[in-house]
């Protein structure tokens, strides 16, 4: 009889457990975030001052880890254990602390990553909302990127309810903003937890008739393989390309999280230890006629296996910009905080819209100053 008793009572928690699980996946198989390949964005705060060729601008990318990804936290995918932020009054501080900074910085635009709306690992804050309040003087839109009703993982405190994307922020007038798919695509289920990667165009006019056009990205990490990678960066490169042939300047700008050195294989010989899994390197001829434009001097990210030890904490640069020839590369510099507020560290880059006639002379010399790096400006 007690046998009989366990059996059944073991058959019963087994049945309880499909159950569960099988509602789990109906449930975020029904809710599944399907975008459009292309959605327009709404543009909240719209500002009507109109960019100039000639006028030195600005620009900065921040991925700001959802104000939670701080120097004293980890990260369970990257082999920590952490999967939220230490606490609501931490997110709340770091929040206001990258506000701050991004007021203080005074750039003419602002790329960034990882900002969330309402989510679990977060506490629930409107980060979307708080940095565009913070920052009443920019036209603000925002691309969805990550949305979940339940990641499930790590089981002992899972990551709950994520909703969170990209942001773009300017100064100037905003024709439109437009949310495009990048390739995202992994079988289901388990796709139901993972990012729908995008990119997010923002059109600027200037006052010679043409189009500052920002392709605000943040490229897949995780990716087994990297074909999904390769998928996305070869959107990118007919996309720049049809821009550049309309006439018009164009920025591709935020994580690419791919490593920015003018000398990936040394550096990547020199880290082969210690090498992260996520961090992949970028094709050579990738969009050669562009220019490069990050700072390999300030690391813009870390990795998170484990709170932040500048001893021992790997660090590399993944955040920057990819301009078009028509744009005169100022100086580019990366802002070392310490990895205080976020694991990453911004980059400004100081830029140029060059005339017509100035345009024609970057185009002739641009096969030669590919590397595009801080030491390219000094």
């Amino acid at each position: 009889m007690a046998v009989k008793f366990l059996l059944r009572a073991l058959v019963s928690i087994l049945l309880l457990a499909a159950v569960l699980v099988g509602g789990l996946l109906a449930y975020l198989t029904f809710g599944e975030y399907r975008p459009d390949d292309v959605m327009p964005v709404q543009i909240l705060q719209p500002q009507r001052s109109i960019a100039d060729p000639n006028q030195e601008l600005a620009i900065t990318t921040f991925n700001i880890g959802y104000a939670a990804l701080e120097k004293d936290a980890d990260f369970f995918m990257d082999g920590g254990t952490m999967s939220r932020g230490l606490s609501k009054g931490r997110v709340e501080k770091n929040l206001e602390s990258i506000i701050q900074l991004l007021q203080s910085l005074d750039s003419d635009f602002y790329l960034l990553q990882e900002v969330d709306e309402p989510s679990s690992r977060s506490y629930n804050i409107n980060e979307r909302e708080r940095i565009a309040r913070g920052l009443p003087g920019y036209a603000s839109s925002y691309g969805i990127n990550y949305q979940a009703a339940w990641v499930p993982l790590p089981l002992t405190r899972p990551m709950g309810k994520v909703l969170s994307g990209i942001q773009t922020l300017s100064r100037f007038s905003v024709r439109e903003a437009t949310r495009y798919s990048l390739a995202s695509e992994t079988s289901w289920p388990v796709r139901l937890g993972h990012l729908k990667r995008c990119m997010l165009e923002t059109r600027i006019p200037v006052s010679n008739g043409r189009e500052l056009v920002i392709a605000h990205i943040h490229l897949s990490a995780f990716d087994a393989g990297g074909r999904l990678r390769n998928e996305q960066l070869a959107f990118l490169e007919d996309y720049a390309r049809r821009e550049v042939e309309k006439g018009n300047y164009v920025i591709l700008g935020g994580d690419w999280n791919h490593l920015l050195a003018a000398n990936p294989q040394e550096v990547r010989a020199r880290f082969s230890a210690i090498w992260p899994d996520w961090l992949q390197l970028l094709p050579e001829d990738f969009l050669a006629e562009f220019i490069w434009a990050y700072d390999e001097e300030i690391p813009s990210v870390r990795n998170l296996d484990a709170p932040y030890d500048p001893q021992q904490t790997f660090t590399c640069t993944i955040d920057g910009f990819l301009v078009s020839p028509n744009v005169e590369i100022v100086e580019v510099h990366g802002h070392h905080l310490g990895f205080q507020w976020s694991d990453h560290n911004p980059v400004t880059l100081r830029f140029v819209l060059q005339d017509d006639q100035l345009s024609e002379e970057l185009e002739g010399d641009a096969e030669g100053d590919v590397e595009g790096t801080k030491n390219a400006t000094e």
